[in-house]
């Protein structure tokens, strides 16, 4: 095969897989909008669709990792996932740097939402429904972005770039798509997309020095119950920067953005120094492959 064929076969393959990571991404929330509402309309004081997506949810990553048929390529299926284990310092700085940089994110959203008009993200009235049904819900739907979205982008998606490309590039392209994925729900505009677009950076990164996307899952699901409780409610409510809201609430939360990016910073370069004690962290699948091929 020549180079200009092996270069579009890898092209194919990695067009394939970031199509893949979209699809698990809108397949599993499609089947879980579709289950709440079927419940809510049927029997909202008994709210069955939590333990059905909980299953579901459980099918698919033992799946996406490597169980079922076919068989022929399980192995595939694992590596691609990277659900890897790591050592509990390497847990504990990734940790450290997803609580920092979910504080630089509610910032940096708030910011955003204050300099450029946007739709705010709205939500159905859900008083009339029973308060554990409303909170059962509200915990599964923090839990299918997470898991299927770290599956499919920091883990099939950008493991074959991590393969073929070095790792900014791989990072910077799997959080590019990752933002694009959130256009059709939270509007394509610029100041979404670029948060979105960090959110993936930051996620790629400690995916990218544990050699796994098992530690940005707890870290994933804190960040969308805080949005989903204290953020997106009072979007509506925000005032423009230039219609008289760059009040000291404004600037402090400008202040909040920039602080807590550099103690992010701070902690993934703490994480890189743990994932070195981490031999799971460098040896892993993905570097050993990408080493190779290099």
């Amino acid at each position: 095969m020549d180079n200009h064929s092996s270069m579009a076969a890898r092209t194919f393959k990695l067009v394939g897989l970031g199509l893949l990571a979209f699809a698990i991404t809108i397949f599993a929330g499609g089947i879980w909008s579709a289950l709440l509402v079927v419940n809510l309309q049927s029997t909202p004081r008994v709210p069955w669709s939590v333990p059905v997506m909980a299953v579901l949810l459980w099918l698919t990553w033992r799946y996406l990792g490597g169980e079922g048929w076919p068989r022929s390529n399980s192995q595939n299926r694992r590596f691609y996932l990277r659900a890897n284990s790591v050592a509990t310092r390497t847990y504990v700085w990734a940790w450290i740097a997803g609580g920092l940089a979910l504080i630089a994110f509610g910032g940096y959203w708030i910011m955003f939402f204050q300099l450029v008009k946007m739709p705010a993200n709205t939500f159905s009235d859900m008083s009339a429904f029973p308060r554990i049904t409303v909170a059962l819900m509200i915990a599964m739907g923090s839990l299918v972005a997470p898991l299927m979205e770290e599956a499919g982008f920091r883990g099939y998606f950008q493991v074959a770039l991590e393969r073929q490309y070095r790792a900014p590039f791989a990072v910077v392209i799997s959080a590019f798509v990752f933002s694009l994925a959130h256009g059709p729900t939270q509007g394509f505009v610029w100041p979404k997309l670029l948060f979105y677009f960090l959110v993936g950076v930051v996620f790629g990164i400690i995916a990218y020095l544990t050699n796994s996307t098992l530690p940005a899952i707890p870290v994933h699901i804190a960040g969308l119950l805080i949005f989903f409780t204290l953020i997106w409610p009072r979007d509506a409510s925000r005032r423009l920067a230039a219609d008289g809201g760059a009040d000291k609430w404004f600037w402090i939360h400008v202040t909040q953005a920039v602080i807590f990016t550099i103690l992010t910073v701070w902690a993934l370069w703490h994480l890189s120094k743990a994932r070195t004690l981490d031999p799971r962290s460098i040896a892993g699948p993905t570097r050993s492959k990408y080493s190779s091929a290099r």
